[in-house]
């Protein structure tokens, strides 16, 4: 069975990723690694990576960002399937068998994502049936159950949880590092993934937790002032007719780009993978 990469990047916030891990480990029968990428941490996260089974661990001496910091862990991954998830969500039963199932039935589809409680609302869950952690595994497992088999297509995806094959790389290549600390780095590999040919999928029957911007508050990083920097960026690429302001409060249409770039330059929508 083919071996799907956790690519993990974390920065101080300890206990949010170690519970994370233990809810891969808990509920993750399928064969996996774990690849970490620590941009530099000071508490103990370093050292309890250095100790977690299967696991690839890259320290790095500074904050290299969501984008660069994830294109070392492509770059370190073995596996089939590459998966993309943030240390401050929550796994449930059948979690990767659900949206790995997505991918085999639909060709087209080149990525998956979960739906959740605390994501844009392309995939988020209105008042989801749980109070606390210790309800969700029941609450996840009955929203399996009534949404079984059921997704959409997406016009873009969130990157707290993305799952794709190997290949989707080798086709588009990696994040963009413009994008830096984080934000928008997401949306610019959906709509790249898009103009390849490929279609984004959200899977309905597959229910995540996600606490929702934990590195950025662990790290007294404002995360307001970042969003809009990089949506500066994302108009300036992609030559989106709204103001920095109105992309980050109000959104703008993926399709809209996706329209204006039919074809699929390499020079223009690939972004190599650097060695480190």
């Amino acid at each position: 069975m083919a071996i799907t990469s956790i690519i993990m990047l974390t920065r101080n916030g300890l206990d949010l990723t170690k519970r994370c891990i233990d809810s891969v480990i808990r509920h993750t029968p399928e064969p996996y690694e774990f690849v970490f990428i620590d941009n530099g941490s000071t508490d103990d996260t370093p050292a309890y990576l250095e100790n977690v089974p299967n696991a690839t661990v890259i320290l790095n001496t500074d904050n290299r960002g969501f984008a660069a910091g994830n294109n070392q862990g492509f770059a370190a991954a073995r596996g089939e399937y590459i998966l993309l998830l943030n240390n401050d969500t929550i796994v449930t039963p059948e979690w990767l068998s659900g949206l790995q199932s997505w991918l085999e039935r639909d060709p087209s589809i080149g990525i998956v994502g979960p739906v959740s409680n605390h994501v844009a609302p392309i995939q988020r869950v209105q008042n989801p049936i749980y109070q606390n952690p210790d309800q969700l595994e029941a609450a996840a497992n009955l929203w399996r159950m009534q949404h079984l088999n059921s997704g959409f297509y997406s016009h873009k995806l969130i990157g707290f949880c993305m799952l794709f094959h190997r290949s989707l790389l080798d086709r588009i290549g990696g994040l963009d590092e413009r994008f830096y600390p984080g934000n928008y780095e997401d949306d610019d590999f959906s709509i790249r993934a898009r103009i390849s040919g490929k279609n984004l999928w959200v899977a309905r029957d597959v229910f995540i937790h996600h606490e929702g911007q934990g590195t950025f508050r662990e790290n007294r990083v404002d995360y307001q002032l970042s969003s809009l920097q990089n949506a500066e960026k994302f108009r300036q690429k992609w030559s989106v007719g709204l103001s920095p302001f109105e992309i980050d409060q109000f959104g703008y249409n993926p399709s809209d780009i996706v329209a204006r770039e039919p074809f699929f330059i390499p020079e223009r929508h690939y972004i190599p993978l650097k060695n480190s």
